[in-house]
């Protein structure tokens, strides 16, 4: 019984300081995080490099690495989560799941070797470092919404990008590489439409019908988060408007005094 308690708090005591590193509010504890920020930008950016090229021994090596160290963060996250069942519910979970299959079955699954793109949507998904952002930096502070816009539009382009390779480079002479694919996608989302590259067959129309539906849409978000005038979020207690200038001092539909949290910075 004794050893049973024994190994029982040094379990919980490991939790909690697995806790306390993942969520806490402690110097140490930030800085982990912006470590585990700064891992996986460096995985993403490996991932895109590496997929416009024939893939080598060395390549394959450091898959294998990335995918431990994949596994470990989740397995930790999980272990450490208090609602378990959520957490293995969650789409950024699985979309680990599927990149750390990709990473260790490498010849089995070569055409969906993009699906290690999807380890971009964990970037800024984590509410605990979007806190350490916005409290340490003011430039995050007055630019998040346009951060978030440029991180899911990349995502989506080097995803789309990934498919249309997917589905075009055994049958489309003129989609012989992923870069091929890529000088597509973005000339298809920025509606140039050059006509030198076109995707072939019923699904190939699809997919470019797909495309520059969700592409232009999100282009538009991206440009109206940039040119429109920066705003914060704060709700109003009387009329519920949510959005006011940085500098508001009171509400613009009922004229309510607010009480906005700002550094006076420009």
């Amino acid at each position: 019984m004794a050893l049973h308690d024994k190994t029982t708090g040094t379990t919980t005591t490991w939790r909690a300081h697995l806790r306390g590193l993942y969520h806490g509010h402690e110097p140490s504890s930030r800085i982990f995080r912006y470590a585990i920020l700064g891992l996986d930008a460096a995985t993403v950016v490996f991932f895109i490099v590496t997929s416009m090229f024939e893939p080598t021994t060395w390549v394959y090596v450091v898959d294998a690495f990335i995918a431990v160290y994949i596994a470990i963060d989740l397995g930790v996250r999980w272990w450490i989560d208090y609602n378990r069942p959520r957490f293995l519910m969650q789409f950024t979970t699985w979309a680990d799941i599927v990149v750390i299959v990709s990473l260790i079955l490498p010849a089995a699954l070569e055409s969906f070797l993009f699906l290690r793109v999807l380890r971009a949507l964990r970037l800024l998904r984590s509410y605990r470092v979007l806190a350490d952002l916005r409290q340490e930096f003011a430039f995050f502070r007055r630019n998040e919404e346009l951060i978030q816009s440029a991180v899911n539009l990349l995502v989506f382009v080097f995803v789309m990008t990934a498919l249309v390779y997917v589905m075009q480079h055994k049958t489309n002479p003129a989609i012989s590489t992923y870069l091929d694919a890529l000088y597509f996608t973005v000339t298809a989302l920025t509606t140039t439409g050059f006509g030198d590259v076109t995707l072939q067959g019923t699904s190939g129309r699809l997919l470019s019908v797909v495309i520059l539906l969700l592409g232009v849409a999100l282009f538009l978000r991206l440009a109206q988060t940039i040119f429109r005038p920066s705003r914060v979020t704060y709700e109003c207690p009387d009329c519920g408007l949510s959005r006011h200038d940085m500098d508001a001092v009171h509400c613009k539909h009922c004229g309510r005094v607010l009480h906005i949290t700002t550094t006076g910075e420009d």
